[in-house]
């Protein structure tokens, strides 16, 4: 007898029971409603459960609420026990058993004699043990109810089929098989139908003794021997067909010795968040995923068919839900339950100052019987994340993750050396972390679905729902530290030059979702800026996305004006970057003034010899060249050579850029020859400092080899290509853009050399290599392109060529926009072809006809047919 039990009241041990669960409520500080999602409870089951004068709670209720509380389930399931006992006799009934909300008739009342292994009892077939979930307002069918119904087809006869629906939380597993078990009850294909709410191995052990008493008559003092006495029935050859689901599985250890067996006639379905590989090998696994678009708008369609929402509203709405089941049924009750339109809902999704759970439905006027909102269904989960091996890094690490790009983060952002260190300080131990540890973690959160880990990279995905919901639950204490760290991580990670575009995409994409998520941690009134933010406008330009990057510098220049001051350096700076990618996207007068404009502040704030000075100086003669005045900018280049020279010496690499740049202009002004000699010298000298695999070093070698083909020798500029190309090979890689402009170049130079067709067939697999790797839209891949036409016309086939031309300029017009260089040098092109008078197959006018009607141009831009080339401007 329990301690305040007493034996003459048959109310006591119901009684007890209550007051245990109070006392244990009370004391975890948590609502009925939270004690309902905790343990995976209807409000109304926890609320009867609860409440004096309702019925006796069932086993599976007290097992679940004990787990749920913490508190010792063998005491409060012997209460149980007395309890329905006394419930038995007639004085009261049980709450939350058997199928619906009607109180089952006993085995004991039934008084029908049924060992194990002899189910004689007729009258009981069909029987349905545990409450099943209720279909899911305006539910959606999905592919994996199809796959469900086919192993059930399949199963007949055979061999048991077990299957995990496996998938984050909020995907609609349970919903699956809730549909499975209505499909299979209703067309009377199972003689036995079992609900679990698996939260626990107490849960599972409880359920399954209750449906051995069920089946059996026989009630069982030893809830593990009912347990094994089902499960021994379910091995007798009784032919009774059955289907049990075990639904929101928590920790798969919980089946150890409770799978239910192989049988020609049984069959499992398991739901879980959990991708153990002990739990699924040798199963049949079903990957339960996101809503499609065309099952959102289906859902969202019929949901809010009320309201006067557009389609494309409800489209925009599932994108910004992430096509997640769960939030979508929340979002349309919260938007029908305050008369909201999609576009109001979405505004205040926005509002970075709301959180989840403000925007989700009242917890009793949650939809389809949730049992948790959005934000609450990981909560668990994420906690749970802290206990896995080794301890302490599961939060942290989804922290990190939180504040990245949902869609692909490179997993070596989350192992570099100052995470690592950062993770460290996290750890109530301060044990170093390793990069093998953070391995661990990570693979333990794809095992809890909170993250996707894809071995290929490796690269992890994080639903934006789950990232905000870590977000919100953060300490704000750690906020700024995390963002930091990540940055400090990207610029690590950042290549000095980027042989992969597709890794510097993935990078810049990850910046700019940390912008979003912590831009005030990415500002500091004493250290400015943080590096990331133009290292990541740099990439964008030299990645061929000169508008973008222009956009990007623009916005940094404004936001630092407003965090910074119009004079700090970092907002000069931004100027700076702003200015050059404007004129690299075809505004070279508009980049002269912007640059014109910061050389005048910068000689105020810095002076006259700051670096800073120096170089907008440099930038300056370049625009003043670019915008159509080659000899004075080589004047401004040979005052600014000398500055350099005093302040800096003559092997500074920056005065080697100077003269790099000085030679250039010199040969735009209508000296060749003298380029390719100042190139020559300074070649040696560059190799002599930086190295012969330097990128300086390289870009004077192309340099040069330009230079020599416009002296008169197209010959020596083919041989210098030649032996330049294997070693930008070597050095940044087959795809890099400068191998890829180092081959377009030795193309054009072939052509020049008398051998046009040799000059398109090189000129086709360049093409082809850059629509590949940049991309159709790329202005690397349209000069190529505008090589070809020029090449085909001067092959001896103009028409084609001006027919190639005119193709080329609508997509110009399209990308770059009327006033942009390439764009009024594919006119010029156009023109020309139209109304060339001479013989374009004798070599010896193509040199000419080159240098007549194109113009010199800098190859390292890929604009080597246009009189309006755009160089990158120097660092």
């Amino acid at each position: 007898m329990h301690d305040g039990q007493d034996g003459d009241d048959p109310a006591a041990a119901l009684t007890e029971l209550r007051r245990r669960l109070a006392d244990g409520l009370a004391l975890a500080r948590l609502s009925q409603t939270q004690l309902a999602a905790r343990a995976h409870l209807g409000r109304t089951t926890v609320w009867e459960a609860l409440s004096v004068g309702k019925p006796v709670p069932s086993a599976e209720t007290v097992a679940a609420l004990a787990c749920a509380l913490k508190l010792p389930a063998a005491d409060l399931l012997e209460l149980q026990r007395a309890a329905a006992e006394t419930a038995r006799r007639g004085l009261t009934s049980p709450i939350g058993e058997c199928s619906g909300r009607t109180p089952r008739t006993s085995a004991a009342l039934q008084r029908v004699e049924v060992t194990a292994g002899a189910p004689n009892r007729s009258q009981l077939w069909p029987h349905r043990v545990g409450v099943l979930p209720v279909l899911a307002n305006c539910r959606q069918e999905r592919p994996a109810d199809r796959d469900l119904d086919a192993f059930m087809a399949s199963g007949r006869g055979t061999a048991v089929v077990w299957q995990v629906l496996s998938g984050m939380g909020g995907v609609g597993k349970t919903q699956l098989a809730a549909a499975l078990a209505h499909r299979t009850w209703q067309a009377g294909e199972v003689d036995l139908l079992m609900w679990v709410t698996a939260a626990s191995r107490d849960a599972v052990v409880i359920a399954y003794a209750q449906a051995a008493a069920d089946i059996t008559g026989l009630q069982d003092d030893d809830p593990e021997q009912g347990a094994a006495r089902f499960l021994a029935w379910l091995s007798e050859p009784h032919h009774r067909r059955w289907l049990i689901v075990l639904d929101d599985l928590q920790n798969p250890g919980d089946l150890n010795g409770l799978w239910p067996p192989a049988g020609p006639s049984g069959r499992t379905v398991v739901t879980t968040r959990r991708r153990d590989a002990a739990l699924l090998s040798g199963r049949y696994v079903v990957e339960v995923g996101l809503f499609t678009p065309g099952q959102s708008a289906a859902y969202l369609g019929v949901r809010l068919s009320a309201n006067s929402d557009l389609p494309s509203d409800h489209d925009r709405l599932a994108e910004d839900l992430g096509h997640l089941p769960l939030a979508l049924a929340q979002a349309a009750a919260y938007i029908l339950d305050r008369g909201l339109s999609c576009a109001e809902y979405r505004r205040r999704l926005r509002d970075v100052r709301r959180r989840l759970t403000d925007l989700a439905p009242e917890p009793e006027a949650l939809p389809d019987e949730h049992r948790a909102t959005v934000a609450a269904t990981w909560s668990l989960s994420i906690d749970h994340a802290d206990t896995l091996t080794p301890p302490g890094l599961g939060r942290p690490v989804l922290e990190l993750a939180a504040l990245l790009d949902p869609n692909s983060i490179p997993a070596e952002i989350l192992t570099t050396s100052v995470v690592t260190a950062y993770l460290r300080s996290r750890r109530s131990s301060q044990e170093p972390v390793e990069a093998h540890d953070v391995r661990d973690v990570l693979h333990g959160l794809h095992r809890l679905s909170l993250l996707t880990l894809n071995p290929v990279g490796p690269t992890i995905r994080v639903h934006a729902l789950i990232q905000r919901a870590v977000r919100e639950s953060a300490h704000p204490e750690h906020a700024n530290l995390l963002a930091t760290t990540l940055a400090d991580a990207l610029v690590s990670l950042w290549p000095d030059i980027e042989c992969d575009p597709s890794h510097g995409q993935m990078l810049r994409a990850n910046t700019a979702a940390l912008r979003a998520a912590a831009e005030p941690a990415l500002w500091n009134t004493t250290t400015g800026a943080h590096r990331v933010l133009f290292t990541a406008g740099t990439s964008l330009g030299e990645s061929g996305l000169v508008s973008a990057a222009a956009a990007h510098y623009s916005d940094l220049g404004s936001t630092a004006a407003q965090r910074l001051g119009p004079e700090h350096p970092h907002t000069l700076a931004a100027r700076a970057g702003h200015a050059r990618w404007q004129g690299e996207a075809g505004d070279a007068s508009g980049a002269l003034a912007a640059t014109e404009a910061l050389l005048a502040d910068r000689l105020r704030v810095l002076g006259p010899d700051h670096l800073d000075t120096l170089t907008t100086r440099h930038n300056l003669a370049y625009w003043q060249g670019e915008s159509g005045d080659p000899a004075g900018a080589a004047t401004a280049f040979d005052a600014l050579l000398n500055d350099m020279v005093r302040l800096l010496g003559p092997d500074h690499p920056d005065t080697l850029t100077t003269r790099n740049d000085l030679a250039w202009w010199r040969g735009k002004a209508g000296k060749p020859a003298e380029a390719a000699a100042a190139l020559q010298a300074l070649l040696g000298d560059r190799q002599r400092v930086l190295g012969p695999d330097h990128p300086h070093s390289m870009i004077t070698r192309n340099d040069l080899a330009w230079w020599q083909g416009l002296a008169g020798n197209p010959n020596a500029a083919v041989d210098a290509f030649r032996a330049l190309l294997p070693d930008l090979v070597r050095v940044l890689g087959p795809d890099h853009p400068r191998t890829l402009t180092t081959r377009n170049n030795l193309a054009w130079w072939q052509g020049a050399a008398g051998d046009p067709n040799g000059a398109l067939a090189a000129l086709e697999e360049v093409y082809l290599d850059r629509l590949r790797v940049l991309g159709p839209d790329h202005p690397h891949t349209m000069i190529t392109r505008g090589s070809l036409a020029y090449w085909t016309a001067m092959a001896g086939d103009p028409d084609a060529g001006i027919t190639a031309f005119k193709a080329l300029l609508a997509d110009r017009l399209r990308v770059l926009g009327p006033d942009h260089p390439h764009t009024r040098a594919n006119r010029r092109q156009i023109a020309y072809w139209s109304n060339y008078p001479g013989d374009q197959t004798a070599a010896g006018t193509l040199l000419s006809d080159m240098v007549q009607v194109l113009g010199p141009d800098h190859p390292d831009t890929l604009t080597v047919w246009s009189h309006d080339s755009t160089q990158t401007s120097p660092p």
